[in-house]
């Protein structure tokens, strides 16, 4: 069956949803002339700039990321695919504002060959440009082999927190720590409930029996780690939890944020009642929790599902996790 989709012509995906972005936010963003990069208006000079790329298909992210203490630009790709090395080169190239450019880059195949590429073209054009390989996906390799896993919703945390420290003035050996750091200490685990589709084709992505949900599915419709029967709220925060906290670990007396992202089609009741849960196994492994992100902020379409993630704070790391931001996309 082909799932309906309000769309245009499917090969203008791209280019429409950008269109009607910018003209929503034209006051904050702007799109640069010939590319698909969606980046920020009156931008700070002397301030590392942060970007990332990503394929669309995801919204809000990654162009709902833009904005003060958040992203400076998005290269925004096709749908679940990855901006050309072109198109990243112009975001680099773009956002330098005197004191160089970090890209976070999720770890996927072709993020990370196409990043690389234009990191290399913006250093061979002598742009201090460097990159930092997102991985937090627990269900996509085992303990011990963190740089194999797959980057989805817990780099969040990085989009944040690393932009926000860089606006703090911080050079970029200190930008790319940061970075470092808030990927070592996020760990993500993704339910899915319902497939999502693909907006060109209209045709599912996966298939789930009605009885069952899927543990570990990837931001793409990756295969999943393993299937349960569907059970409560309850039942499934504690499944969830239970390998994220022994995967890091968390233990007692740590802070963390929390994120509880809808995967597109999960209503927001869910996702509250959700986050309840956590809270308590949290709460009674006396592991506290700060400013808790609920809501759709990295799709994959109308997949049904959470991405649940972790992660583990200092004192600067809050301090830039609850800094405000003009980004459209993200809210605590």
């Amino acid at each position: 069956m082909i799932v309906k989709k309000i769309i245009n012509n499917p090969d203008n995906i791209v280019s429409d949803t950008i269109e009607g972005f910018v003209k929503a936010y034209e006051d904050k963003i702007e799109k640069l002339p010939n590319s698909n990069v969606v980046i920020r208006k009156n931008m700070e000079k002397d301030k590392v700039s942060v970007i990332i790329g990503n394929g669309s298909g995801h919204e809000p992210a990654c162009i709902g990321f833009v904005g003060e203490n958040m992203l400076t630009a998005n290269a925004y790709g096709g749908v679940f695919a990855a901006p050309s090395p072109d198109t990243l080169y112009d975001a680099i190239e773009a956002s330098e504002n005197g004191k160089g450019v970090c890209v976070l880059i999720s770890n996927h195949a072709g993020d990370v060959i196409n990043s690389k590429m234009a990191i290399d073209m913006a250093q061979d054009d002598d742009i201090l440009c460097k990159g930092v390989i997102l991985y937090d996906d627990i269900a996509s390799a085992p303990k011990g082999e963190e740089i194999e896993r797959r980057g989805t919703a817990g780099t969040l945390f990085n989009y944040k927190i690393t932009s926000s420290y860089a606006a703090d003035g911080h050079d970029l050996e200190e930008v790319v720590k940061m970075a470092e750091m808030v990927r070592d200490n996020t760990r993500t685990l993704t339910v899915a409930t319902v497939p999502g589709t693909s907006p060109i084709t209209g045709y599912k992505m996966f298939e789930i029996a009605d009885d069952e949900i899927e543990i570990g599915m990837g931001v793409h419709g990756e295969a999943a780690a393993h299937t349960m029967k569907i059970g409560t709220a309850e039942e499934i925060a504690k499944v969830m939890c239970k390998k994220l906290i022994e995967d890091k670990p968390y233990e007692k007396g740590d802070e963390v944020a929390v994120l509880v992202n809808g995967c597109g089609q999960t209503t927001y009741m869910e996702l509250l009642i959700f986050y309840n849960e956590v809270e308590k196994i949290l709460s009674e492994a006396g592991i506290k929790t700060y400013k808790p992100a609920i809501g759709n902020y990295i799709t994959t379409q109308e997949m049904g599902g959470i991405a649940l993630a972790f992660c583990n704070l200092d004192e600067e790391m809050k301090k830039q996790w609850s800094k405000t931001t003009d980004a459209p996309g993200f809210h605590i």
